[in-house]
């Protein structure tokens, strides 16, 4: 007895040394990026009481207006922007969500499905109030964009949706059975145990700064993982400034929850559907975006080449040139 309590205090006194050299191991500076409430030089709007990260990039004069709704929930419209090039013609706006990006953080109650749809709404009052825009959305962002279609069927011309991952209850089962073979093997535990004690060195900017970067760095690790076919294989490359760990959080505790009201009514949108997908992959790519055209009674689908689930950020060329054709014809007369 006394010899197996003297081989557990042993094993015990290992496991401590290795956390606390693994602790040290991992000092060092882990920089987190300012949010629009600190740093007075980001472009930034207050809408619907949150101060948002907020870029216009106008257009011609009296040109009509994109919004431009970016992936998560938690991310950022930074590999996003090659969308700007279509000021041209339209008025273009990005904004990172709340609680997301280098927007305010919020409360666990603001981040809801229903706080999401009221902040797109009142960005649209605020930007385009004369004329009903167009919806461009990734990921989360055209699953964001398809609730709205369906809650406000009229204040929307037409929607481009990138990749949404899931819009019904089979899609959302397949895609949680599909994400555990990412979130799991050695690899991805060390990244985990690392980047949880690399979490503890960090003082700031804000309290929301240590749980940003865990999560967002383990999103990137997911994305990254080499079987993952979000990118075509050379790894994923889309940058981000800053994810909203408690935004991502908050819609994993309630996405069951709120599932049917993605496409509750989203039939009954009369405008212009264009559903996008990167021919690399096949997990949210062509086959789960030609099951989601018979959502809505006007759609039609594109594949990218050389794209990956960021198609903007992996072939922004190819991808432009489908989305220039989709809005010139007649879409936005």
């Amino acid at each position: 007895m006394k010899r197996i309590l003297k081989w557990a205090i042993v094993m015990c006194g290992c496991v401590l040394v290795a956390i606390m050299a693994a602790f040290v191991a991992t000092r060092g500076d882990y920089p987190v990026a300012r949010l629009v409430t600190d740093d007075l030089s980001l472009p930034s709007e207050t809408v619907a009481g949150v101060q948002l990260h907020l870029k216009l990039v106008n257009g011609p004069a009296g040109s009509p207006t994109i919004i431009v709704l970016h992936g998560g929930p938690g991310g950022d419209f930074r590999s996003l922007q090659a969308l700007e090039a279509l000021s041209d013609q339209y008025r273009v706006v990005f904004y990172d969500q709340r609680g997301a990006g280098l927007s305010e953080r919020v409360p666990a109650e603001m981040l809801t499905l229903d706080g999401h749809l009221d902040e797109l709404a009142a960005v649209i009052d605020r930007l385009s109030s004369e004329e009903a825009p167009t919806l461009i959305g990734h990921s989360w962002g055209a699953m964001l964009a398809t609730a709205y279609l369906g809650q406000s069927l009229d204040s929307v011309q037409a929607a481009v949706l990138i990749e949404p991952g899931y819009l019904d209850r089979n899609g959302h089962a397949t895609w949680q059975a599909e994400s555990l073979r990412y979130l799991s093997g050695p690899n991805y535990w060390k990244e985990a145990i690392v980047t949880g004690l690399r979490s503890q060195h960090i003082g700031g900017p804000d309290e929301a700064a240590r749980h940003d970067f865990l999560i967002g760095h383990m999103v990137g690790v997911f994305a990254d993982h080499p079987e993952n076919p979000y990118h075509c294989g050379d790894g994923y490359t889309a940058p981000h400034w800053r994810f909203g760990g408690l935004s991502s959080d908050t819609w994993g505790q309630s996405e069951k929850t709120e599932l049917e009201r993605l496409t509750a009514k989203a039939a009954g949108f009369s405008g212009p559907v264009l559903l996008m997908a990167g021919a690399c992959n096949d997990w949210t790519g062509e086959q789960l975006q030609q099951s989601h055209l018979s959502l809505f009674s006007a759609a039609e689908l594109s594949i990218i080449p050389d794209a990956g689930h960021d198609v903007i950020w992996d072939n922004p060329n190819a991808a432009l040139a489908v989305i220039r054709r989709f809005l010139n014809a007649g879409t936005l007369e």
